[in-house]
């Protein structure tokens, strides 16, 4: 689903004002699992949620490239591995609290770019505009702008290795 070529949507998420409700209904109706995620903001502890995709055994071995019988590979724990082999990270459902706080509630999709800046010149110098300032994850960069018929997404810049 998700690419890491120049161009490509790398990942996507949902900021709303109720979490924890909003990953139970997507859980509900789609049948993803949900992974808490600690936050911490202002001394205050809550959950962000990663919502997985369970792969049914049979497509497994398509998915891994693995026999669904392989035995768990030296030093990982049974649990890590059957959680990475059984399977696959759909999204993100985040509170809209921190940096998220003015995020409209929508699903966001994240494109990359090599030339972060770059790219800012040409959202605006085609119609668009910036909706956040620069945001850092880790060394990797990102900004999240409307197009011209405001439709949101973010593009993001992968730190050089």
């Amino acid at each position: 689903m998700y690419g890491e070529g120049l161009g490509e949507m790398a990942w996507m998420d949902l900021s709303v004002p109720d979490a924890q409700a909003v990953s139970a209904f997507y859980q509900n109706v789609l049948g993803w699992d949900r992974e808490p995620m600690a936050m911490t903001l202002d001394n205050e502890t809550y959950n962000d949620f990663i919502m997985t995709s369970a792969i049914k055994s049979d497509e497994l071995s398509e998915v891994t490239g693995t026999d669904k019988d392989d035995s768990v590979n030296e030093g990982e724990s049974e649990n890590a591995s059957s959680c990475l082999k059984s399977s696959s990270l759909v999204t993100g459902i985040c509170h809209a609290r921190g940096e998220n706080k003015d995020m409209p509630a929508m699903w966001l999709p994240y494109f990359l770019v090599k030339d972060l800046d770059e790219s800012i010149g040409k959202v605006v110098v085609y119609g668009g505009s910036l909706f956040t300032n620069i945001k850092n994850v880790g060394e990797d960069r990102y900004v999240v702008f409307k197009d011209p018929a405001g439709a949101m997404a973010a593009i993001y810049q992968k730190a050089e290795k």
